[in-house]
């Protein structure tokens, strides 16, 4: 299977394109949103929670976008420097199958599986 790395190339461009619209449109949205509504029948206080409420899903929302952007600009950071489908960890080449469904994968599937691992085995402190 050969993988064409040109073609990679600008799915990542064209996703982090659609990232960054995404991310300016819910960020105008939220500019809006944040007038005060009026007419609750339950107060200030109901207002204030939905308000709250729905914060916390767009700062959650953005963040999950600005992580995504982070993850294609590394890897059109690694296309610059030309390591773009070596694993990040061991430097392997990353399977070209997992490119071409993850084209921003940093990881070859060992070292992503051994990430998900020890993530798992740490204990939750606190």
């Amino acid at each position: 299977m050969s993988t064409d790395f040109e073609v990679l190339r600008k799915k990542l461009e064209a996703e982090h394109k659609r990232l960054t619209v995404e991310l300016e449109q819910l960020q105008a949205g939220g500019a809006a949103s944040d007038e005060r509504r009026e007419g609750s029948p339950f107060g200030k206080r109901e207002e204030e929670a939905t308000e709250t409420q729905e914060l916390e899903k767009r700062l959650a929302l953005e963040n999950r976008i600005r992580g995504e952007m982070a993850s294609i600009e590394h890897a059109l950071h690694k296309f610059e420097e030309g390591t773009y489908g070596l694993c990040d960890s061991c430097g392997q080449h990353i399977d070209p199958a997992r490119l071409e469904a993850l084209p921003q994968a940093s990881l070859c599937l060992t070292c992503k599986a051994q990430q998900a691992k020890d993530a798992k085995g740490r204990a939750p402190t606190g």
